[in-house]
């Protein structure tokens, strides 16, 4: 695949969910002009076949008003706008029918592809669109190749279903010398109607395969580079080192907030150097003792450095230091499971005090 000098790389990356979504509002998607096409020849013919006997008996009502020579007519130029404009309204009802079906399904095949939208950048003038060079170059890329390919690839199959359906009714096309002028135009048009069911449906299996390979053409447009996957992720979610700096600062004052309650502690639990976890406890506000402070390393040092300052009982208890630290948060109660031990260390530091 070509690199593209403006991203920096090689476009590997499947397109973000932003960068689809931004492509929508200009008006990019995966879209086949060739399924309009097919639905709506379906949709004519089939609407067509389906309103021949009301469009036949209105035209026929037409001509039998306006070809009845029991008297000459007599119009004033009034009188021929009035008629032309009766005969207009009447010719549009009489086609309504084939009109409102073909709409339709031009657009539910055109919602089916890419859903409801409608991109105003889409219709916006570009003079960019009028460069002869560009339309030149347009001419002559890989989807002008496929286009071309495609199109002959309908001329052939349009050619092969009408030929082999005309020779399928030679026989009979023989001996319509002896049917009515009425009954031949009826025998015609039911045959043509056929031919074009047929043609139709080849043809949505040819719109279909058309359809997999535009969208899969889109997706491999909208390819990003790892720069441009990156530069996307600065940009949704905030450059990484900022993040980490901001993160840094949290922590920093998260843990001067939980520095300043140590010496509001009754006791400070140790492993004896490794861990350090304050505890507190108030019966009359609390429903269970509340560890006020926790750490490792250089900051369990500094809680034991606090709680000599502040003259806080000191315990070594592995186990219960180990225990409160990995499953207590900093603010949280202490776990019915430790009651026993933790009601034992704060008896030895009540009694330890009252000694004092």
């Amino acid at each position: 695949m070509a690199e593209d000098p403006e991203s920096g790389g090689e476009k590997t990356e499947d397109a973000s969910g932003r960068k689809l979504g931004k492509a929508r509002e200009e008006g990019q998607v995966a879209k086949s002009t060739e399924i309009p096409s097919v639905f709506v020849l379906l949709g004519g013919v089939i609407a067509l076949w389906g309103s021949a006997a009301y469009i036949y008996n209105n035209v026929l009502g037409i001509f039998h008003y306006n070809f009845n020579f029991e008297r000459i007519p007599d119009f004033t130029q009034v009188q021929m706008v009035e008629l032309l404009a009766v005969h207009g309204l009447k010719m549009f009802m009489i086609c309504l029918p084939l009109f409102a079906g073909v709409y339709v399904v031009a657009i539910l095949s055109n919602v089916a592809q890419v859903g409801f939208a409608i991109s105003w950048k889409a219709i916006e003038p570009k003079f960019s669109k009028l460069n002869p060079i560009s339309g030149f170059k347009q001419k002559f890329s890989s989807r002008a190749v496929v286009e071309m390919v495609k199109n002959l690839a309908k001329i052939g199959v349009i050619s092969l279903v009408t030929y082999y359906a005309i020779k399928g009714e030679l026989n009979n096309i023989t001996r319509l010398y002896d049917n009515s002028i009425g009954q031949i135009l009826l025998y015609l048009l039911d045959i043509s109607f056929w031919i074009f069911i047929k043609v139709c449906l080849i043809m949505m299996v040819v719109a279909l395969l058309d359809y997999a390979y535009q969208k899969w053409k889109f997706l491999e447009d909208q390819k990003m580079t790892k720069k441009e996957v990156k530069d996307e992720t600065k940009q949704t979610e905030g450059d990484p080192m900022v993040k980490s700096r901001i993160r840094q600062l949290q922590y920093e004052a998260a843990r001067k907030r939980m520095m300043a309650d140590v010496p509001d502690a009754d006791v400070v639990v140790t492993n004896p150097t490794r861990l350090a976890v304050a505890l507190k406890y108030d019966g009359t506000t609390m429903d269970a003792p509340r560890v006020i402070a926790k750490g490792a390393g250089p900051v369990a040092k500094n809680i034991r450095k606090i709680a000599r300052e502040n003259e806080i009982p000191l315990v070594e208890d592995k186990q219960l230091a180990r225990n409160l630290y990995s499953h207590v948060d900093i603010g949280g109660d202490v776990p019915i499971e430790y009651y026993q031990a933790v009601a034992e260390l704060l008896a030895y530091v009540y009694k330890l005090k009252n000694r004092q």
